[in-house]
C-alpha cells in the first residue's frame, strides 16, 4: 500500500465511452487514479465479450499509468506473454480457470508482470492458503463477473477480512483488490475492511465530474 494508507483507485475502462476512449484515458491519466483496469471477457468463462488485442494496444499507446489487466477467460496461461507485450503490468487470472494455479502464477511473474489471482463470489479464500506468499494481489469479485453495473455483494466484506487476516498471519505483501458495486457510499468501509485496490466502473464514469469522483473514492 502507499504510505498514506490510501487506496489504489483502478477505474475500469469496461464502463468508458468507447467513441471517446482516448478522452476517457487521458482524464485518468490527469486523475489521482493508480491504474487502469481492463476486464477481458471471452464469452466463454463469463457470459459477456470484452476487449481483444487490438483495443489494448490502443490503451497501451495512450495510458500513462500501469494497465491492472484481469482475464476472465479460460486457458489463460496460451496468452500470458501477448497481454506482457500489449502493456499489463498486473495481470490477475481466476483461481477457477486454472488447472496448474503455481504455474500461472509463476508464468505471469517470469513475464515481468505481476500475478494476481481474482476469486469469484462463491469461491472461499481458503483455497488460496498454498499459493498466497507467491501472489502479488488478489482480487476479490464482489459481484457476478461478466457485466458492469451489478449490485454489490454484502458478503464480500467477510471474504475480505478473512483474506487481510491471511495475508497478514504468511509473509505475503499481497495486495486485495475488489471490483463489483464499488460506490462512494461503500468505498470507506472496503478500505476499513483490508481493501488496497478500489476498481470503479459506473461510479466514475457515468459522474457529472469523473476526476472528482476518483478523488472521492480515494478518500
Amino acid at each position: 500500500m502507499p504510505s498514506d494508507t490510501k487506496p489504489i483507485i483502478a477505474p475500469s475502462l469496461l464502463s468508458a465511452d468507447f467513441a471517446q476512449l482516448q478522452r476517457d484515458i487521458q482524464m485518468v491519466n490527469e486523475s489521482e487514479a493508480g491504474w487502469f483496469h481492463i476486464d477481458v471477457m471471452d464469452g466463454v468463462f463469463v457470459p459477456n465479450i470484452s476487449f481483444g488485442f487490438p483495443v489494448l494496444k490502443y490503451i497501451q499507446k495512450y495510458a500513462e499509468k500501469p494497465l491492472d489487466v484481469h482475464l476472465m477467460i479460460v486457458d489463460p496461461n496460451r496468452y500470458i506473454d501477448r497481454f506482457r507485450d500489449h502493456g499489463a503490468d498486473v495481470i490477475s487470472v481466476h483461481y477457477e480457470a486454472c488447472t496448474h494455479l503455481h504455474r500461472t502464477v509463476q508464468a505471469i511473474r517470469l513475464s515481468g508482470a505481476k500475478a494476481g489471482v481474482s476469486l469469484n463470489p462463491h469461491t472461499p479464500v481458503h483455497v488460496l492458503h498454498d499459493i498466497i506468499e507467491e501472489v502479488d494481489l488478489v482480487l476479490i469479485m464482489s459481484v457476478n463477473p461478466g457485466y458492469g453495473g451489478q449490485k454489490f455483494i454484502e458478503r464480500s466484506y467477510q471474504k475480505i477480512r478473512e483474506l487481510k487476516e491471511m495475508i497478514t498471519s504468511s509473509s505475503s505483501n499481497a495486495l486485495i483488490e475488489v471490483d463489483g458495486g464499488v460506490t462512494l457510499e461503500n468505498a470507506p468501509k472496503l478500505v476499513s475492511a483490508g481493501v488496497d485496490v478500489l476498481v470503479a466502473g459506473n461510479t466514475i464514469f457515468s459522474s457529472t465530474d469523473p476526476p472528482h469522483t476518483i478523488s472521492l473514492l480515494k478518500g
